[in-house]
């Protein structure tokens, strides 16, 4: 049955989500932030979002921000499509003001420290923040290895779709899974989110591998995989680890490490990896890359930032996290990028 789907934030993921929901029959309804009116106007005149190589499905509405609220009549579930940088933008103008009954489901990843070191993922930030407000709302969540312009290719992606209600999430992978976008659902919401959070500040310290080999042999000595295999392995040691103390299912670790890999591979956390591990500071570095946003930094300070306060409280143990206390230390301290490969050793003889 055709149902109606609103998305909310015209970035490059909340757009690409477009694709799947437009092919599978349903009114696709694409409204712009308050920072998307060129992205708006470009799909109006066009058909095609600036930064996608092809145009969406026929049929795509196309919607300003201050007409949002006419967007989401009748719609059967919302797609939260804003950065983390939008997360309390999007709490205090979307979700304090959308009818509780019409679901929600975010593709926004990341994680919020709290003051004891624990770390919450967005969903829970909104519905403790919304219930303050005396409003009651579960918001769902999308995670997984997927980056949009993959997605709008039709690239075979794996993703999960996470939440409290198990009917709703249903709901949705039904109205959104294609033949080349494949859904899993999980009651797990901190576990993918967590996991899908993680990867970002993984991956920053593993793209740095890549541009030591730059600043060591020039590039065109090409690709060297034996060091990003290993930064790549002491990655998803610490990352179980965390996902660990987070209580994530082993599903959802291993949804993380698949998310770890695609990062890597590709897109912004690669890009500022690869400066800083080529020498640039870490200023030197947004200046070449202004205007691009950098989610993957916010992620690696606030997961720091929790690890600090948890071993001040006993809780946690720094030396099990070398990499993570690496990255901290480029972004923050002005260290040099190359990698603090002896602290990823173990010794298990007797």
């Amino acid at each position: 049955m055709a149902k109606t789907i609103t998305i909310i934030g015209s970035g490059m993921m909340g757009s690409a989500l477009a694709f799947p929901a437009r092919e599978n029959g349903h009114e696709v309804r694409l409204v712009g932030t308050h920072l998307d009116r060129e992205i708006i106007e470009a799909c109006k005149k066009t058909g095609q979002h600036p930064k996608f190589d092809y145009p969406f499905p026929e049929g795509v509405k196309y919607y300003f921000y201050e007409d949002w609220k006419e967007a989401v009549k009748g719609a059967d579930f919302v797609i939260g499509g804003v950065s983390s940088f939008g997360v309390d933008w999007f709490l205090e103008n979307i979700l304090s003001e959308l009818d509780p009954s019409i679901p929600v489901l975010s593709v926004t990843k990341g994680l919020i420290n709290l003051e004891d070191g624990t770390l919450i993922s967005y969903p829970e930030y909104w519905k403790r923040s919304l219930a303050a407000k005396g409003i009651e709302r579960e918001i769902c969540a999308i995670g997984g290895p997927c980056t949009s312009y993959e997605l709008v290719y039709h690239d075979h992606s794996e993703v999960a779709f996470c939440g409290k209600d198990s009917a709703t999430i249903k709901m949705m992978k039904e109205a959104m899974q294609t033949s080349y976008y494949h859904v899993s659902v999980t009651n797990d919401v901190e576990g993918l989110e967590s996991a899908v959070a993680l990867k970002n500040g993984y991956a920053l310290a593993i793209a740095m591998t890549i541009g030591l080999v730059n600043r060591e042999h020039g590039p065109e000595a090409g690709l060297h995989y034996n060091s990003q295999a290993g930064a790549f392995y002491q990655a998803v040691k610490e990352m179980r680890l965390l996902l660990e103390m987070q209580g994530a299912s082993r599903d959802c670790e291993n949804i993380g490490i698949g998310d770890l890999y695609v990062t890597v591979y590709g897109g912004r956390t690669r890009k500022i990896g690869i400066l800083l591990g080529e020498g640039k500071t870490y200023q030197e570095a947004l200046d070449i890359l202004a205007g691009v946003t950098l989610e993957s930094l916010v992620v690696s300070r606030r997961v720091y930032a929790a690890m600090v306060r948890k071993a001040e409280l006993g809780k946690a143990d720094l030396s099990l996290f070398p990499m993570l206390c690496h990255a901290a230390a480029v972004l923050d301290e002005g260290k040099d990028a190359q990698l603090p490969w002896d602290s990823f050793t173990f010794d298990q003889t007797r």
